[in-house]
């Protein structure tokens, strides 16, 4: 039987990384391909981390239609992700799940370099 073929290459400007870098789980997946087709504001879903939160640093999800010079993509889950330089190097290792509870529910992310992390999980430090 033939392997899979791995898609289309990575777009100008990004390189292709792993699941190393960032994953998510099957849940998660799910979840970011329903918003994608929904929201309808491009097919890559962008996870990077800026300055704020009760800790420091918070993660910060959005919709791209294009990578931008220096991105890295990772497969995972069926979604293509995308993942800045600078973002990478907070972001390594990191699992992202997706819970629809009620209360707790939403995006969770499992970073193994946060030191603390506050109790919504959106934010932490390191």
């Amino acid at each position: 039987m033939p392997a899979p073929s791995p898609g289309p290459a990575a777009p100008d400007g990004a390189r292709e990384g792993d699941e190393k870098l960032v994953r998510l789980t099957d849940a998660a997946g799910a979840k970011v391909r329903e918003l994608v087709r929904r929201e309808a504001q491009g097919g890559y879903l962008r996870v990077a981390i800026s300055g704020g939160g009760c800790n420091g640093l918070s993660y910060k999800l959005s919709f791209a239609a294009e990578a931008r010079r220096g991105d890295i993509l990772v497969r995972t889950a069926g979604v293509p992700v995308l993942v800045d330089a600078r973002t990478a190097l907070y972001l390594k290792g990191t699992s992202v799940d997706y819970s629809d509870r009620l209360i707790g529910g939403g995006f969770k992310f499992s970073n193994p370099n946060a030191k603390a992390s506050c109790s919504c999980g959106e934010s932490f430090s390191v």
